[in-house]
């Protein structure tokens, strides 16, 4: 991950907690146990984002040029694979509404699945994360 992408989904947090976003181009939720907590947004900033609190990491090895929170942020954007985010913000909130297991949200070319073993958010290409609290991983 590289600083300008980290600096980018900065930004991209502090957007969403500082200006009211169009209905349909913001939606935040987090799973039944509270674990997981995600967003995703459309428009010029484009993403898929999962916070994850307590886990067993799956992804050790910190980027050298990351100096904020890593390893439990995960996201996807538009296109390409999913990846570890570099962050200093959460998008955790307290009035997302809870995802069930076995549901899903779709936001544009996103869809998140909450599952008992986990939440999984992909792109319209396929690409995405699983994140839980014995496994991550990026694909």
């Amino acid at each position: 991950m590289t600083l300008r992408r980290a600096l980018h989904l900065s930004a991209l947090g502090l957007l969403a907690l500082s200006a009211p976003a169009r209905a349909d181009d913001y939606i935040s939720f987090h799973s039944p146990s509270g674990n997981i907590h995600c967003a995703i947004i459309t428009g010029e900033w484009s993403e898929a984002r999962c916070d994850i609190f307590q886990s067993t990491p799956s992804y050790r090895n910190r980027p050298a040029d990351c100096d904020l929170e890593w390893g439990r942020t995960f996201g996807v954007g538009p296109q390409g694979g999913g990846y570890l985010a570099c962050v200093g913000d959460t998008v955790a909130d307290p009035n997302g509404f809870v995802l069930d297991y076995g549901k899903s949200i779709s936001l544009g070319a996103y869809l998140c699945v909450s599952e008992k073993t986990g939440m999984t958010c992909t792109n319209g290409q396929g690409h995405g994360f699983t994140v839980s609290k014995a496994r991550q991983r990026v694909f």
